[in-house]
């Protein structure tokens, strides 16, 4: 089973849902903020290890308690409802460590 890519309507009604998320660059996009690199780094770690599983790895980028994140499926060649899935995870995630 390949991987699709949302076409406008599906991906319009998937960010209803992740507020803080926006396309940008033609990717899914978000930026967080936590009170201290070591937050921010714990933060990275669980991404990576739910990314691991999921076997979908975002494209992000960290400067002491900010990081960014950039989500695209290449396979599909645009974003697909594996990038939802695990943006929905890191905003689990980024709540528990506030």
């Amino acid at each position: 089973m390949s991987i699709q890519k949302l076409d406008p309507q599906a991906l319009a009604a998937a960010l209803q849902d992740l507020p803080d998320w926006r396309i940008e660059n033609e990717k899914l996009h978000r930026e967080f903020r936590f009170a201290d690199f070591k937050t921010a780094f714990a933060f990275m770690t669980r991404c990576a290890e739910k990314a691991e599983e999921l076997n979908h790895h975002p494209e992000w980028f960290n400067v002491y308690n900010k990081v960014i994140v950039d989500l695209t499926t290449h396979d599909a060649g645009g974003i697909s409802q594996s990038d939802f899935d695990l943006a929905r995870s890191m905003n689990a995630f980024a709540a528990e460590l506030k």
